[in-house]
C-alpha cells in the first residue's frame, strides 16, 4: 500500500489535526512512459503553509482532497519504457508527501548520489541552497566589504545565504532564536556575529554589530525584526524578500513593514525573489556550491525524522523553531 498526507481543510492561521489526512491506497502502476518513484525523503518548508492558501500566489494553491505538495528525492523501482530513467535512478522533484509515485519525468532529475548524499539534494543543492544562492547574490547584488544581515540565519535558506556573502567578502551578522543556534551560526557557520531575537533587542543588536548600517538584508521572517532592519539602512541598500516565516500563521492580514521610508530616505531597494525563476541556471548553483562545500567553505546540515505518520509533528518544526539547517522526513530507508 501506499501511504499520502492529504489536505482535507485550509487552516485558518495555525494547522491542526483536521488540516491532513493519512490515507492508504494502491501502490500506482506507471503507463507506458513512466517510471514508479519509490520516496526517499520529502523536504518541508515553510512555503508550505502558503500552498495550502486558496488566494493567488506565485503558484497555484494545493487543491483539497489532493496529496499535499512537497520537494522529494527517490529511487525509481519501475521503469515502462521511460526514455530517460531506469530502474536505480535517484530523482528530485515535486513528488508529494506520499511512499510512492508514478510521473513522465516532466519537472524530476537525475541526481548523482555516489559522491554527494541523498539528503543535500533536498538542502544546499536544492529548492533551499538555490534560493540563498540566487537571493544573495542575484537579488542582494552583495559586494565585496559590504555589511550583510540575515535573519533566520540558522535555518536552511539563511545559513546558506549568509556562508556564501562570507565566501564573497562580506561582514555577515546572522538572527536566530536562542543562545545554541547563535553559537552554531559563529563557531559552525563562520558569521561575524549573532542577534538572538529571543533574548534580545534585534534593534540594538543591529546597532551594536553594524554601526555603520546594513548594506543587504536578507529577510526570511518579516514581521518587527524586517523593521528593525529597514530603520538601519545604509545608502543604496538591498533589501532581499526571501519569506515572511512570522506572518504565515496570521488570522488576520499580514502586518507590513512600518519603517518602508527608510527605503525613500536611504535611495535603498527592497525586492521578492522566488527561486523558481532561475531553474534554468539551477545547474550552475549547484556545480558552484558542490566546489564549496568539498573545500569545506559551505557547511550545511540536515534535521531528519522519520516516518510518514510524523508528517505534522515534524511540519510544527518550521515554526517552533526546533530544528536546525534543512528540515527533512525520511520516508522509506536509502
Amino acid at each position: 500500500m501506499n501511504k499520502q498526507i492529504i489536505l482535507k481543510q485550509r487552516p485558518e492561521g495555525e494547522v491542526d489535526s483536521n488540516t491532513w489526512v493519512l490515507q492508504k491506497v494502491a501502490i500506482p502502476k506507471p503507463l507506458v512512459g513512466e517510471v514508479l518513484v519509490q520516496v526517499n525523503y520529502i523536504s518541508l518548508d515553510p512555503a508550505m503553509r502558503g500552498w495550502m492558501n486558496d488566494s493567488k500566489s506565485y503558484i497555484a494553491p494545493v487543491d483539497l482532497d489532493a496529496v499535499m505538495r512537497a520537494g522529494t528525492i527517490g529511487t525509481v523501482i519501475e521503469a515502462n519504457g521511460h526514455p530517460q530513467f531506469v530502474v536505480g535512478d535517484v530523482l528530485t522533484g515535486w513528488g508529494g508527501v506520499q511512499q510512492y509515485f508514478t510521473t513522465n519525468g516532466e519537472g524530476h532529475f537525475k541526481v548523482d548520489t555516489s559522491m554527494v548524499p541523498m539528503q543535500k539534494y533536498l538542502g544546499a543543492l536544492g529548492m533551499p541552497g538555490m534560493t540563498g544562492y540566487f537571493g544573495i547574490l542575484e537579488v542582494g547584488k552583495i559586494k565585496e566589504g559590504e555589511v550583510v544581515l540575515v535573519s533566520g540565519a540558522a535555518g536552511a535558506v539563511g545559513s546558506v545565504a549568509g556562508q556564501i556573502a562570507k565566501i564573497k567578502g562580506c561582514k555577515v551578522v546572522g538572527i536566530a532564536g536562542g543562545p545554541k543556534k547563535c553559537q552554531y551560526v559563529v563557531e559552525t557557520l563562520g558569521f561575524d556575529a549573532c542577534i538572538d531575537y529571543k533574548n534580545e533587542s534585534v534593534y540594538k543588536g543591529i546597532k551594536a554589530h553594524c554601526p555603520k548600517g546594513i548594506d543587504v538584508y536578507f529577510d526570511n521572517v518579516g514581521g518587527e525584526i524586517l523593521d528593525a532592519a529597514l530603520a538601519q539602512l545604509r545608502r543604496e541598500a538591498r533589501v532581499v524578500i526571501c519569506g515572511a516565516i512570522s506572518q504565515y500563521n496570521n488570522k488576520e492580514a499580514i502586518i507590513g513593514p512600518k519603517n518602508y521610508l527608510s527605503l525613500l530616505v536611504n535611495r535603498a531597494t527592497m525586492q521578492g525573489m522566488v527561486v523558481f525563476d532561475y531553474a534554468a541556471r539551477y545547474k550552475e548553483a549547484g556545480m558552484q556550491m558542490g566546489m564549496w562545500m568539498m573545500e569545506g567553505k559551505l557547511h550545511t546540515e540536515e534535521d531528519v525524522y522519520e516516518g510518514i505518520e510524523q508528517f505534522q509533528n515534524t511540519y510544527e518544526r518550521l515554526f517552533t523553531g526546533e530544528k536546525r539547517g534543512k528540515l527533512l522526513l525520511k520516508i522509506i530507508e536509502e
